[in-house]
């Protein structure tokens, strides 16, 4: 049942860094999953009131805009990506009375507020399904093939492993591209239309700021539902079009969201926007779901899935600004989040490669999303117990988070990328609930322990002991992300390219060079000016300065 709130009046938006217009095109926007990220009442789960607690954390650090992983109610069967009721908390993660008090918590504090939306699929246990003959009409179902229907409708794999299908007791089959508890829902019916555009209205009116769009790429299937002809799907996604991904006539339901945006935005005095999950098979292709009418945003899976090469960064980087360019739209730069191994151990297991590519992204055009934990240097968790994981990829035997995007096998990826670092390509690892203090686990997530084990070598890596440690990888973020908001030559704008030799990138941003050492061994160059920032120490003589290997340095020229 949707829970009711008595007062869902949204907060004023106030003024300040990265609120103007067009805020979303410099913005850094910090993802909290929400289950990991602070514990208030002790059942060893992250919630809305934990992270409540914890926004002037977050507005310290420096960033302009927190993403919400899903808290709506759910069987929790994919991480809240099963959702039952769009209007409602699980009681798992509170109540919508504590989302509203975030909210407006968020608001006084300088911070906007971006939910996630899930519209290809829904949980089992949604009221839709649950009635047989609304599930026949608003969700995906054919007969099956076979002399009784036995087969299933095509040869499609969930991303999870496994057929696509399920067969019912009918006898027909049902399709999910996910698990089997999250059905396919079928956007040539009208009324899951509508049905969205007021699950949209309703969170504008509690005061959101916007919505990342989980699978935009997905709610529209090839007519006929074709064969792929070929197993292991899943490892094709983000590297072509499938008839069940990215097909062009999902742009006409994110146009009509835009048009729902900037019209509720119109009305209300207030910035909102939509944000695309879309794995696309090239820049080109990503550049299509930011056109001036329809998504602001889109993550840029490409650059994330590039290895510690200088050659492959350039290129990735020249074709994402150019693709976006071509539509007017600022690129979205990430490196890390809840579906993809942690990248500092996806760079070979180097916390300095992190760093640094930390660094590059921060000073290129456009806007970054962070990943909770990332500022602390966590690293992927691989030794996790079988018997405490929930990915649901695990049990259906699919890696499915390695570098390339879901269905990936990480031990094939090259060198730099997963560097033979030993992640196991499922996703729990990179879930671990955060540590805040203290030597010992649950590190001040709460008081009941965590839902996933934290390792017990993290009491280095808390909040806590990082705090006011020049050295540490929080005090280089704090850094980084204060001069990203003082130096007007960062965040959205133009870049140019320098000459460099072989392994080393530099560019210059009005007023700031950034040199990039990618190889792994110190590089010496003329001094290009004042050092302002450097994710490991730099070396100064006369008139040249060395660069360590796996390094990132800002300058002010």
């Amino acid at each position: 049942m949707t829970q009711e709130l008595t007062s869902p009046s949204p907060a004023p938006q106030p003024p300040g860094p990265g609120r103007g217009p067009g805020w979303w095109r410099d913005a850094v926007i910090y993802q909290v999953y929400v289950r990991s990220f602070a514990d208030s009442d002790g059942d060893g789960i992250g919630d809305l009131r934990g992270v409540c607690r914890r926004l002037p954390y977050l507005r310290d650090l420096g960033v302009d805009a927190v993403w919400l992983t899903p808290f709506y109610a759910s069987p929790q069967a994919d991480g809240g990506y099963d959702v039952a009721d769009y209007r409602a908390v699980d009681p798992l993660f509170g109540s919508l009375q504590d989302a509203d008090d975030l909210i407006r918590e968020a608001h006084e504090l300088g911070l906007r507020i971006i939910v996630d939306i899930v519209p290809n699929h829904t949980s089992d246990r949604h009221p839709w399904f649950r009635d047989p003959e609304l599930a026949r009409q608003r969700y995906v179902f054919r007969p099956g093939k076979g002399e009784h229907g036995e087969l299933p409708p095509n040869d499609w794999e969930s991303v999870f492993g496994g057929p696509a299908w399920t067969r019912t007791d009918r006898g027909d089959w049902y399709l999910h591209l996910f698990a089997p508890e999250q059905p396919d829902l079928d956007w040539d019916n009208p009324e899951v239309h509508a049905e969205f555009a007021a699950i949209l209205r309703f969170w504008l009116d509690l005061g959101v700021d916007g919505f990342r769009i989980d699978v935009a790429h997905g709610m529209v299937k090839a007519p006929g539902l074709p064969d792929i002809g070929f197993g292991e799907q899943a490892k094709l996604i983000g590297s072509q079009v499938l008839p069940f991904f990215d097909q062009d006539g999902v742009h006409a339901i994110h146009r009509s969201w835009r048009r729902l945006l900037d019209g509720y935005g119109d009305a209300h005095g207030r910035q909102v926007i939509g944000v695309a999950e879309a794995w696309a098979p090239s820049p080109e292709r990503l550049a299509l779901y930011v056109r001036p009418d329809e998504l602001h945003q889109a993550f840029n899976f490409q650059f994330l899935n590039t290895g510690w090469q200088a050659d492959a960064l350039r290129s990735v980087i020249d074709a994402s600004l150019a693709a976006t360019a071509s539509v007017g739209a600022p690129t979205t730069w990430v490196l890390s989040n809840h579906d993809v191994v942690r990248h500092t151990t996806r760079l070979g297991g180097s916390l300095d490669r992190a760093r640094a590519a930390t660094l590059l992204m921060l000073a290129l055009p456009g806007s970054v999303y962070l990943y909770q934990g990332e500022e602390l240097g966590l690293p992927e968790v691989t030794d996790l117990p079988d018997e405490v994981r929930q990915d649901p990829a695990f049990f259906r035997g699919r890696r499915a988070t390695g570098p390339a995007g879901p269905g990936t096998d990480t031990e094939a990826a090259p060198d730099g990328l997963s560097g033979g670092s030993g992640q196991d390509g499922f996703r729990d690892g990179c879930r671990v609930p955060l540590p805040w203090s203290g030597e010992l686990p649950p590190y001040g997530f709460g008081t009941g322990g965590s839902w996933l084990p934290q390792p017990a070598d993290w009491g280095a890596l808390t909040v806590q002991a990082q705090t006011g440690d020049p050295s540490s990888t929080l005090e280089l973020y704090r850094t980084a992300l204060d001069l990203r908001r003082r130096l007007p030559g960062l965040g959205d704008g133009a870049m140019s390219w320098q000459p460099s030799p072989e392994g080393l990138l530099a560019f210059t941003r009005p007023g700031v060079l950034c040199t990039v050492n990618t190889l792994g061994h110190d590089m010496e160059i003329p001094l290009p000016g004042s050092p302002l920032l450097a994710s490991v120490p730099v070396t100064v003589n006369g008139d040249t300065a060395v660069l360590p290997g796996d390094s990132c340095t800002w300058w002010a020229i």
